[in-house]
């Protein structure tokens, strides 16, 4: 009996073995036949010259030639602003628009903002596209189709070899990940080399306060005029002519056909239809002050104490203690520190050195305080896990601690932003006067694996402005604070409620957190 048990145990096992070596030959196979190009040596292109002429030109000419020298800087933390901003932009650009994304959803504001970027060209203006191939793949017909027409180019970042096909692509990632494990995380949005959008959001409903029936993400960019968009203009061009970034036409000489752009634009005309029908375009409606921003108005700050950062695009191919070029900005001011240190960071790892730079801080007796998700709003449960070791010795070290909740109500469109949310910004505040909005989380995939970008900005009205922000996504109502008993137990309260454990998180959520805390993967998260 126990050698018939034990013979059936062993010709599982072989089968077994023969079934995963036949799914690495097909994945080989896959892999193979789904090779990246040869990238053509194409000559450098550099961003168009600021317009000099067109709405733009006129609207930031005033306002520019009012404060000499110095840049503008307007905080757009509502995600109905940051849709129409993007907007009367691409709708008044008179020469170029540059965009670069991490992610571009085909969703209703995904699609009405490829629309607007598709009229810019057809009125002549010079449109460049680059978008990270993680997400870009799967939107591959639709980008090749933008490309078809003769003022846009687009570019994928990192891209696989195949363009379609959920066998070839794993393919390549079993075989290729050492490459493929690094992705394009930065967002810029410029306009006529006269204004330029950085921050956190992509393209898509959720960073737009435009999805209905999921949760928003609470999200933050940056609206800056001046001398500091000639500074993105120039990353911009550093990532579009890098090795890394393809043409599609490359990748996808067949798809980007002009019968194809034709069949994008109807589709993408039939998004009006969607908006009209849609509870969103009210909502557009009511907000009054975008193109009021465009001037000399009180909301933008301006200053020419600033710095502009951005990590390398080959930033893979560096010693690790060289790739964040935002990390190198950012410690020095942490440390230096001697009033207070704001963090948001909706993934956040900060790892022994980051713990280390906080605490000490906090012992030179800064206020050192951190917003991040709770477990039960993080959209990555594996991330809370890795930052759950760091809760004891940061609470330990004198640095207070909030999570965001996340609402169990329905997400409604609505100007003061949605009722389930999840937080998506990515800011710094450093004494009373340094502000930093950018796409870096504090976390070792931000620092190490992808490419991030962002604006440190010295002026306080400014560094007030998002203090208050941070007040208010850290008061009872959107969020927990935690603390230590005597016992060095863990504790979650909003005033009124209080719990000994993750409040409001899934059984499965905890497990996988709790998982991840005890796997080796921190480099990861």
């Amino acid at each position: 009996m126990n050698s018939t048990t034990d013979r059936q145990r062993a010709g599982r096992q072989i089968l077994e073995c023969w079934r995963r070596l036949a799914l690495l030959a097909l994945l080989g196979i896959a892999a193979g036949c789904a090779r990246l190009p040869p990238r053509a040596d194409l000559p450098p292109m550099e961003a168009l010259p600021a317009a000099t002429h067109g709405g733009i030109a006129e609207r930031t000419a005033v306002a520019e030639a009012a404060h000499p020298g110095l840049s503008g800087f307007h905080l757009v933390a509502e995600g109905t602003e940051a849709y129409a901003l993007r907007a009367f932009t691409a709708q008044a650009a008179a020469s170029s628009l540059d965009i670069q994304t991490y992610i571009w959803h085909a969703d209703l504001t995904g699609r009405l903002l490829a629309r607007h970027a598709l009229q810019a060209a057809d009125r002549g203006v010079r449109v460049r596209i680059l978008v990270d191939d993680l997400d870009a793949r799967a939107k591959n017909a639709g980008l090749a189709a933008l490309d078809a027409h003769p003022s846009i180019e687009v570019r994928l970042y990192n891209p696989t070899g195949s363009r379609s096909g959920r066998l070839h692509k794993a393919g390549e990632y079993a075989f290729g990940f050492s490459r493929l494990n690094h992705r394009m995380h930065n967002k810029s949005w410029i306009a006529d080399g006269r204004l330029a959008l950085v921050g956190g959001r992509n393209l898509g409903n959720e960073y737009f306060n435009a999805s209905e029936g999921a949760a928003n993400f609470l999200d933050l960019d940056v609206l800056m005029a001046g001398p500091v968009v000639a500074e993105v203009s120039r990353n911009f061009d550093r990532y579009w002519n890098s090795e890394a970034s393809y043409p599609i036409a490359r990748l996808s000489p067949q798809a980007g056909d002009p019968a194809n752009l034709e069949k994008l634009r109807v589709a993408l005309d039939a998004s009006l239809d969607e908006l009209s029908g849609s509870g969103y375009e009210q909502v557009l409606r009511e907000d009054p002050q975008v193109q009021s921003i465009l001037g000399d108005d009180p909301r933008v700050h301006w200053s020419g104490q600033w710095r502009f950062v951005s990590d390398d695009p080959l930033k893979a191919r560096l010693p690790l203690e060289q790739r964040s070029e935002v990390v190198q900005a950012l410690l020095p001011e942490i440390l230096g520190a001697g009033q207070r240190v704001l963090v948001i960071s909706p993934y956040f790892v900060p790892g022994e050195r980051g713990t280390a730079a906080l605490v000490q801080a906090a012992g030179r007796g800064a206020d050192v305080r951190v917003l991040t998700n709770s477990l039960a709003a993080n959209d990555v449960a594996a991330v809370h896990g890795g930052y759950s070791r760091y809760r004891g010795p940061l609470l330990e070290g004198g640095v207070r601690l909030w999570e965001l909740k996340r609402s169990g109500e329905q997400p409604k469109f609505s100007l003061a932003g949605s009722s389930g949310s999840s937080l998506h910004t990515k800011a710094m505040v450093v004494d009373s006067d340094h502000a930093f909005i950018g796409s870096y989380n504090l976390d070792p995939r931000s620092t190490s694996l992808n490419t991030e970008q962002g604006v440190l900005v010295g002026h306080p009205a400014l560094a007030a402005e998002l203090a208050a922000l941070f007040a208010r996504q850290t008061d009872p109502g959107h969020a927990w604070i935690v603390t230590r008993d005597g016992a060095g137990r863990l504790h979650w309260s909003d005033g009124e409620r209080s719990w000994a454990r993750e409040p409001e998180a899934t059984a499965s959520q905890r497990s996988l957190a709790w998982l991840v805390k005890l796997l080796p993967v921190e480099s990861q998260l």
